[in-house]
């Protein structure tokens, strides 16, 4: 693993890595049958919650290590070059020829969006994959799409449990469960789980409560979960304190992983030492911001342009 053996990073991302492929119209639902239907835009870009959080914390200027797999084709070629590209070290990716690089195809209509994933390299990723010496030379570990990694679920509380003897800070973002069982072993893992980060459909639906108190108090080993609302902002739990962030203004184009970049906003806040409330805020103005452009990363705030906005 070359110079990252020895350097100190903020951020180490435990995570997959998979192309975007928007396709957009107002005509968008494909017809079998051979039937050939033209769209208004494509665009090729960033996917995966993983790496467009990995993207955002790079354009704020944290030192981040990318921990995952991709095969040994374009998409994952595209993937690692424009990771690269922002800063990310990734000389951590593994390249595996036995598997294909994850691909989601969208299909965009307004606001609205049906997927299509090939989940190729997501899911192949195994925790004795992930260098030790990353562990032992970061302030902090994350993961996205817990119930999509489902190589590295068996061995993450490991992970999370070794990075916090080394001092380490851990936060997950569960993402959406595609087969609904809202389980496989993330109780275990939340045990060792610093800071959580889900929506609030993924909070309620991984609880069983009905309410976002109810769901709150179920998660009270957890020492600071934030719940991400879309519009309607975001709140943080934390030592039975709790605070609330509204989200700005903006002339949304497209809310592709706007959870990540907030999630990455959020999680520079607290790295860089801002309070709660201030990191939240940091978090709704990353997610806003995120959404003036087509795809997940490329109206990504970075801190020249964020620094104003701060208050300390």
């Amino acid at each position: 693993m070359a110079n990252s053996k020895f350097m100190e990073f903020d951020l180490v991302v435990v995570g997959e890595l998979n192309v975007d492929l928007l396709l957009y119209g107002e005509d968008i639902v494909p017809v079998f049958g051979q039937v050939e239907k033209l769209v208004d835009d494509a665009v090729l870009t960033v996917g995966s919650s993983s790496a467009i959080f990995a993207h955002q914390a790079a354009r704020l200027e944290l030192r981040v290590a990318f921990a995952g797999k991709v095969g040994p084709d374009v998409f994952g070629e595209f993937m690692v070059d424009r990771l690269r590209k922002v800063g990310v070290e990734t000389s951590t990716i593994v390249v595996d020829p036995g598997v294909k690089t994850g691909v989601t195809v969208h299909l965009v209509r307004g606001r609205d969006r049906a997927m299509l994933t090939h989940p190729g390299s997501i899911a192949a990723l195994r925790a004795d994959e992930v260098d030790e010496a990353l562990l032992a030379n970061t302030h902090h570990v994350h993961l996205g799409s817990y119930f999509l990694q489902e190589g590295v679920q068996p061995g993450l509380a490991g992970i999370f449990a070794r990075a916090r003897e080394a001092k380490a800070t851990s936060s997950l973002d569960p993402g959406w469960d595609p087969d609904e069982r809202w389980d496989s072993d993330l109780r275990e893992v939340l045990a060792h789980t610093d800071v959580f980060l889900p929506n609030e459909q993924e909070l309620l639906a991984l609880t069983g409560k009905t309410t976002l108190e109810a769901a709150l108090e179920d998660l009270a080993e957890v020492p600071t979960v934030v719940v991400k609302r879309g519009a309607s902002g975001a709140e943080a739990r934390r030592a039975g304190s709790t605070v609330r962030c509204s989200p700005p203004q903006m002339n949304t184009v497209d809310t592709t992983g706007a959870g990540d970049s907030f999630d990455a906003g959020f999680l520079f806040g607290l790295l860089k030492g801002y309070d709660l409330e201030q990191a939240l805020e940091i978090g709704c103005l990353c997610g806003a911001l995120s959404t003036r452009s087509t795809g997940g990363v490329d109206a990504q705030p970075d801190l020249e342009y964020l620094q104003p906005l701060l208050t300390r």
